[in-house]
């Protein structure tokens, strides 16, 4: 699902509020979603699972057209790790 189609099925569950209105709450939601982690939190949703950061070491890396060696800095990555439902609920329909 992309973030298009949630704010059309939002919409569409929820017939009181307008398109744009649903939009707006996406929006605000996944922004500050993204202020909690570039500032270092953590963003948990229960029953879905744990956003983070996680810093990365600078290292050597490789040019794969030159084969040159590259100095590849320090970075923070996002980290996702899924809750327990959301497990149970993949597992349960692999099994099925």
């Amino acid at each position: 699902m992309i973030k298009s189609e949630l704010i059309d099925t939002l919409a569409t569950e929820n017939p009181h509020l307008t398109h744009a209105e649903v939009e707006r709450v996406v929006n605000i939601v996944l922004g500050r979603m993204t202020d909690a982690l570039s500032e270092g939190g953590r963003v948990e949703l229960r029953g879905f699972g744990a956003l983070s950061v996680r810093a990365r070491p600078a290292r050597a890396g490789r040019n794969p057209r030159t084969g040159d060696t590259v100095e590849v800095p320090a970075k923070s990555v996002p980290f996702f790790k899924s809750g327990k439902e959301l497990r149970e609920r993949l597992n349960a329909s692999r099994d099925a």
